[in-house]
């Protein structure tokens, strides 16, 4: 594993970026994703669920909500602090560990697992993203379901557009995207101006991989099966897809 700190480990980032990933847009389809997931993976009241990179617990407070079992792990600790701070108001309760997806083991056997909303692909090195898989693959029970969305190469290129402005959280965004190399990446500048003037940028990049390639390093990772859907309810992964939601079976 890299021994530099990576952005998404940072504090910092989430705090100043965190309110305009996850506005009130984002939180409002928490629940119908959320129902959905619970029907993909045919769960049943008290499954247990692997939220992998829950963040401030958008998905799993919904699925906690449809009378699951839900643990969330992240690597940054103010992400499950405003998770819990969630349940609480929800009056659910949610599992919350504060570990690394790259390094993480439990003895816990999980019905179902989920990574979402493009939390995916922005480790330095292919490895680090195989393990991440390897580890939600040896979290499962057998049987058990993993829900993977994020942008995939295809849809990078579908939906490509160079970028754009708004206002948000109170802020004014500007955001830049470019392509690097053949479409092995894709290169997010984001640049935030407050109130006061002040700016923020930051500059990221996820690695792209098509749907192919990842339904093949999933049966890599252990499982038995994998396909590429282009929503939630599982509607061809063609030129129509709005995302790419892969589900796997272990």
């Amino acid at each position: 594993m890299s021994e530099k700190k990576q952005w998404f480990e940072k504090e910092d980032f989430w705090i100043n970026y965190g309110p305009i990933m996850f506005d009130a847009e984002r939180w409002a389809e928490a629940g119908p994703v959320a129902q959905s997931v619970k029907k993909i993976c045919n769960l049943k009241e008290g499954a247990k669920i692997l939220d992998a990179g829950c963040g401030p617990g958008r998905i799993s407070v919904e699925l906690a909500l449809l009378g699951l079992d839900v643990t969330g792990v992240d690597i940054i600790q103010s992400e499950l602090d405003a998770a819990k701070e969630t349940a609480d108001d929800e009056g659910v309760t949610l599992n919350l560990i504060n570990h690394d997806l790259r390094t993480f083991k439990t003895q816990t056997k999980f019905d179902a697992a989920i990574n979402l909303y493009t939390s995916f692909g922005y480790c330095d090195t292919e490895e680090e993203d195989f393990e991440i898989l390897k580890n939600i693959c040896n979290s499962l029970s057998d049987g058990g379901t993993f829900i993977l969305e994020c942008t995939s190469r295809e849809t990078a290129i579908l939906y490509f557009t160079e970028g754009e402005w708004f206002e948000r959280a109170g802020m004014t965004c500007l955001t830049q995207f470019s392509v690097e190399g053949a479409w092995e990446g894709l290169v997010s500048k984001w640049i935030l101006i407050k109130e006061d003037g002040t700016r923020i940028e930051h500059q990221f990049t996820q690695r792209l991989y098509s749907a192919a390639e990842l339904c093949k390093t999933l049966i890599k990772a252990g499982f038995k099966e994998a396909k590429a859907y282009g929503d939630y309810n599982l509607n061809p992964y063609d030129q129509n897809a709005k995302t790419m939601v892969l589900v796997a079976k272990k």
